[in-house]
């Protein structure tokens, strides 16, 4: 009787609690349909939604007056994803697939990407020169697996084998063909896509879409694209924007896993940092301004958010807004620089000693209050706008147009040094302003060691004090100064004018080096006494760039105050409303020297540049120094000897304002005067022509 009134017990409470969560539902039930309904009529359309990427505009690069020298515009590039692409096992369908997207370019006259090594001539196969680049892959085991006298036909028969293209007619299999092989050559794979065509009309991109089953793999993209004002202006400082390689894609990877994994970030700024990742089909600065300023130009992508309906509707609503990237406004006027670079391809291409070595060099131009780069020309040279077109011609040229050479090239700098060394003989007490060394153009401090002096304007059998000597270049003062000296003191000075040291800039440069005991030990030598006084006349292991002889001679003009060397005057937001980034003086070190000692060099200087035809009759003073330097290289396995020849100046003399310095290779310095003229004539809005002045018929030291 108990156990029943228990069951009786346990069985009311069910009831109860299944009745009062019974009623709970009810009760949220009028909620939804009748408290809340307004809320949630609205909300059960819903049925889905997506995320897309608005790519944001990447930044203009532009010169100091505010012209856009680069700019971005934006179009559709076609490309195959591995990973939706029909597999290798199904070559059938990709061939089915990539005809059919080929024939449609041809018939819209769109230019695709392939890899030119083999063409049809009246009926026949055969190889272009493009074959050269791609032999090694091609006819690897891995791939064809042919021998190196494989014929154009036989490599044909061999792709034909690979893709299955028998059915096809000799030129469709081979448009195929040269295709595939691209493919390889570019590493396409699920992680690599391949861009198969650029600047794909809209139309043609719809055609695609509305055909996307059948066009299985094959996506697209809105690309930007680098437009400029003129592409022959500054190359090498401007760079080139263009796909991530696969490394370039990997590095970045790892770069955002990296600082993704910060704990110290918020969620707005890991979404932020999301945005501003880089997939695989991006691009970037490949070098220049456009790879240094990278992280500027580039901008933070934005969210467009698609939701679908219930019913099938759509809409589209932008949730994040790009932020699109800043400009960077350069030190360079795109005009100077543009004359500047014509007067050094016109003294090239008129001049060159030895047959059998390019003649090449560069002039560097900077203001001497704050070392702004107002003009850096490199010749030979480039143009930006057919740089992609013209790689493999650029790249195999033996004469190295790609190469900075006025950042990158290090040279020994000959006679340029004087002045340093001058100064530093005044400021150690080795000389004084009147000193004056007898010179009979032989130098017979060291017995075994027989040196000597060209004699620069018959200065023979004469006195030299300071002045004389920078003026006619007399290798016997500055010998004998370098050995007073000493080789450490002597770097000393080098150090604190730049030499050896780089600028700052904000481009890849090269170091150089200062002569010194200690760098030539560790390169597995030994220092000699002699080489001391060769390191004062600039040869021994002297090396420097011609960038940071200008900051040398900058340094010089100013009285002693050595700058960072810089290209970017300022960095803007998109919208130019606000100043990211205002570039100050930045000071790397002082030389303080006595105002006197200066003042001698600036004396030997200017003797100099009144004594050349160049700077005889312009209205404002010149201070300038010559130098020639010997060099070796290996000409078709023989080691041939030529000169280089180089100019460190700046004007006016009495008020400096800019430093110029141009260096050659395989000249020497006479007649480097005419072409400095013009660069300051070009600055001072003088127009002349590049004329071959009357020279004193010697080499310049």
């Amino acid at each position: 009787m108990k156990g029943a009134y228990s069951f009786k017990m346990r069985a009311t409470a069910f009831i109860v609690a299944v009745l009062f969560v019974i009623s709970l539902f009810i009760a949220d039930l009028f909620r939804i349909q009748v408290i809340d309904a307004d809320e949630y009529s609205s909300q059960n359309i819903y049925y889905s939604s997506a995320n897309t990427q608005i790519k944001a505009i990447r930044g203009e690069i532009l010169d100091s007056t505010g012209k856009s020298l680069v700019y971005s515009t934006q179009s559709n590039a076609i490309y195959i994803d591995a990973s939706y692409f029909p597999r290798v096992s199904k070559q059938e369908e990709r061939n089915e697939i990539l005809l059919s997207l080929l024939r449609l370019f041809k018939e819209n006259e769109i230019q695709f990407n392939y890899a030119d090594f083999m063409v049809i001539e009246d009926g026949k196969l055969k190889y272009t020169d493009g074959i050269s680049s791609l032999k090694n892959k091609l006819f690897a085991k891995d791939y064809l697996n042919l021998n190196t006298y494989a014929t154009a036909e036989n490599c044909f028969d061999a792709l034909c084998d690979y893709y299955d293209l028998q059915e096809l007619s000799k030129e469709d299999a081979l448009m195929l063909a040269t295709v595939y092989v691209a493919m390889v050559n570019a590493d396409f794979s699920k992680y690599n896509p391949y861009t198969i065509a650029e600047d794909v009309p809209t139309d043609i991109v719809a055609l695609i879409k509305e055909q996307s089953r059948f066009y299985r793999g094959i996506e697209v993209r809105v690309d930007t694209n680098r437009e400029y004002y003129d592409g022959s202006i500054a190359p090498h400082i401007i760079g080139y924007y263009d796909y991530i390689s696969a490394e370039e894609y990997a590095a970045k990877s790892e770069e955002y896993k990296e600082a993704i994994n910060d704990e110290t970030l918020t969620e707005e700024e890991k979404a932020e940092l999301k945005l501003r990742s880089y997939g695989m089909t991006d691009k970037l600065g490949k070098f220049g301004m456009e790879s240094a300023m990278e992280d500027e130009l580039r901008g933070t992508n934005g969210v467009l958010t698609t939701v679908t309906n219930a019913d099938g509707s759509k809409t589209t609503e932008v949730t994040t807004k790009p932020v699109n990237g800043n400009n960077v406004i350069l030190t360079i006027n795109a005009d100077f620089q543009k004359q500047v670079q014509k007067i050094l391809s016109s003294k090239i291409n008129s001049t060159k000693q030895h047959s059998g070595v390019d003649t090449a060099g560069s002039i560097v131009v900077m203001d001497v209050s704050d070392f702004s780069v107002l003009a850096c020309a490199t010749y030979p040279t480039y143009n930006l706008e057919t740089y992609k077109e013209n790689i493999v011609e650029l790249n195999t040229d033996k004469s190295a147009p790609l190469w900075n050479r006025a950042l990158r090239s290090t040279y020994a700098p000959g006679s340029t040094v004087k002045p340093a060394v001058g100064l530093a003989g005044l400021e150690e007490g080795i000389v004084t302003v009147d000193d004056a060394f007898f010179c009979d153009l032989e130098y017979n401090f060291f017995k075994d060691l027989p040196l000597n002096c060209v004699g620069v304007g018959n200065h023979g059998n004469s006195y030299m004090n300071l002045t004389r000597a920078i003026t006619y270049s007399c290798n016997t003062y500055f010998y004998e100064v370098g050995r007073q000296l000493g080789i450490a003191k002597l770097n000393e000075y080098f150090t604190m004018f730049g030499l050896g040291q780089k600028t700052g800039v904000e481009l890849t440069e090269a170091q150089g080096q200062a002569a010194s005991k200690e760098a030539r030990e560790a390169a597995g030598g030994i220092w000699y006494p002699g080489n001391t006084v060769q390191a004062a006349i600039g040869q021994s292991d002297n090396l420097f760039t011609p960038i940071q002889l200008c900051s040398y001679v900058a340094t010089l003009a100013n009285g002693g105050t050595r700058y960072k060397a810089h290209f970017i005057k300022s960095i803007k937001s998109y919208d130019y409303s606000e100043t990211i980034y205002e570039a100050e003086p930045v000071v790397l070190n002082k030389v303080d020297a006595d105002a006197e000692h200066f003042a001698a060099v600036r004396t030997g200087m200017i003797s100099m540049a009144n004594s050349l035809a160049a700077f005889r009759g312009v209205d404002y003073k010149v201070a300038t120094k010559t130098g020639t330097a010997q060099a070796k290289k290996k000409v078709n396995g023989v080691t041939v000897a030529y000169t280089n020849g180089f100019m460190i100046s700046y004007a006016p003399a009495d008020n400096p304002q800019i430093a110029v310095v141009i260096a050659i290779e395989n000249v020497d310095s006479s007649g480097l005067g005419d072409y400095v003229r013009e660069v300051y004539n070009a600055y001072f809005n003088r127009n002349s022509d590049v004329t071959a002045s009357q020279q004193s018929g010697i080499i310049l030291k």
